[in-house]
């Protein structure tokens, strides 16, 4: 398999019968008609008017057209494996149950279970992602390996990644202690679960010396363009309060970021009450977590008092409106975070509702899903879903000041889509470019996309990793027969998932409605 590795970008021209700079406000998108952006070395040098810039450089290659739309590259800024869950057996149910479920899949190969993802989102116009890497078994010396494997998949196909293992050190199967859940087994059931966890049961104090520090010594903090390295205890429920401390700590000492699952589901939203007597962001507020470098994931249960703590912070939430609808989470109150002023970003999860990772369809479903009914409630406007998928989603994993926006000096990730077929046969002059492309633009439409100014797709096709070769092996891996290892997590699955559905059967639950309807709206 080649790779992208370090070629250089060279220099082009990247022109558009509209260019989507950047958003302005809430309202508006800096637009640039019959224009072009002249990239050298991956950086944007010079933009405007076509014919004059093409007038200055006749001969540098041109990609797109006068019926094409520039826009920034994308960000989807929540995703965790290749291989979605419905390919590898397990049906879309609550995440309490969804997640031990997934204990019967098979496990392809990370570097190729990645690349086939990265195919998928590249296409679809991403080119940066935060990749939130599966909890792994000890010892955290091994976690590099799994870890070097997904960042490398992302380098070689030419995208930028954000890169996190996810950790938990409390409540691997229910929310609650471990060993009381053990006990309430039925005897013959106790020492595999016992012996089960024991697996995932590490040293904290390693995570720093036999896990962060090798990744940081063999890619950086900032020394590699296309990668950085973040930090994701898993969730509050799972999450300790000595992790979530400690991760900050590290956090602030090598001025990384975190990204941490919160208020996902009705159930962690009781969970919250039922341990600490408050909400999880007054008791992640309570312990000092919160910050510039924490970004939420989904927020779907948020509640009133946590608004103003978030927007004092400068929290960003990454919405996830795919998997929320999908695992029957809620509806987050996204309308609501704007209003604060919340930074919100988007992310994919494990697969949107196509169970693809098509960014443009997640920003259409945004756009439909936060519509309050009646004529005068405050709907997204197409300007503010541009924003969380491309500025806000750039800055909430690290590459804020690199990408998210079309500007002189910002690193030359952009998509070029076929705004001709986009409004075939016909689209009134009165919508704008920027409606079009959220109301209408496709991966069909996506006709090349562009990282560090390099086109690492064009035409369907991916210029450094051939795409065919890769699912092949991919299908080759999973065709053979499970392991025993592989069919024995199945069987333990099968056994333990009524025992964790009993575990809840008595928590009383908020009320599964729209969060403007439970404030009375």
């Amino acid at each position: 398999m080649s790779g992208a590795s370090d070629q250089k970008a060279g220099t082009s021209l990247v022109r558009g019968r509209y260019l989507l700079l950047r958003a302005l406000d809430d309202e508006r998108v800096e637009t640039l008609v019959d224009g072009a952006i002249l990239q050298i070395e991956g950086r944007i040098a010079e933009i405007g008017a076509y014919a004059e810039l093409r007038r200055q450089h006749p001969d540098v290659e041109v990609i797109g057209s006068a019926d094409s739309l520039v826009i920034p590259g994308l960000v989807n800024t929540h995703h965790h494996v290749g291989m979605t869950p419905i390919q590898l057996g397990s049906p879309d149910l609550p995440l309490e149950l969804w997640l031990t479920h997934q204990m019967r899949h098979r496990t392809p190969d990370p570097y190729f279970d990645t690349l086939y993802s990265a195919f998928e989102l590249v296409a679809s116009g991403v080119t940066a992602v935060q990749h939130l890497g599966r909890m792994q078994p000890a010892p955290v010396s091994g976690w590099t390996g799994s870890g070097t494997a997904v960042i490398k998949a992302y380098r070689d196909v030419g995208m930028r990644v954000s890169y996190a293992c996810c950790t938990r050190d409390q409540h691997r199967l229910v929310y609650g202690d471990d060993e009381t859940f053990i006990a309430g087994l039925p005897s013959e059931l106790q020492d595999e679960t016992r012996g089960l966890l024991a697996r995932s049961h590490f040293r904290l104090e390693d995570f720093a010396t036999d896990y962060l520090e090798p990744m940081i010594d063999r890619f950086g903090l900032r020394d590699d363009p296309l990668v950085r390295l973040w930090l994701a205890p898993i969730n509050l429920e799972r999450a300790s309060d000595r992790m979530l401390t400690t991760t900050s700590e590290l956090a602030q000492r090598y001025g990384i970021g975190i990204h941490l699952h919160l208020s996902e589901t009705p159930y962690q939203k009781a969970f919250s009450h039922r341990r600490f007597g408050k909400s999880s962001v007054a008791h992640l507020a309570e312990i000092g977590f919160l910050g510039p470098h924490l970004t939420l994931g989904h927020g779907t249960w948020i509640e009133e008092g946590d608004f103003e703590l978030l927007h004092r912070h400068g929290v960003c939430i990454c919405h996830n409106a795919s998997s929320n609808l999908r695992l029957k989470s809620g509806i987050a109150p996204v309308t609501e975070f704007v209003k604060r002023g919340i930074s919100v970003a988007l992310g994919i999860d494990e697969a949107g509702l196509n169970d693809d990772r098509d960014m443009l369809q997640e920003m259409r479903l945004v756009k439909h899903l936060h519509c309050a009914p009646g004529l005068d409630e405050i709907r997204l406007t197409p300007a503010q879903i541009f924003r969380m998928a491309t500025e806000n989603g750039a800055r909430a994993t690290g590459f804020g000041e690199e990408v998210g926006q079309l500007a002189l000096g910002r690193e030359a990730d952009l998509v070029v889509l076929d705004y001709a077929r986009m409004t075939q046969p016909y689209t009134s002059p009165a919508m704008s470019p920027l409606e079009v492309l959220i109301h209408r633009a496709k991966t069909e439409h996506v006709t090349a996309t562009m990282i560090r100014g390099r086109v690492v797709y064009r035409d369907g096709q991916f210029a450094f990793v051939d795409r065919d070769e890769t699912l092949a092996m991919l299908a080759r891996e999973l065709d053979a027969p499970a392991t025993a290892e592989e069919e024995r997590r199945a069987s333990f699955s099968a056994r333990i998932l009524p025992h964790i559905k009993d575990f809840y059967r008595d928590w009383e639950l908020p009320v599964s409605t729209p969060w403007y309807r439970l404030n009375g709206r």
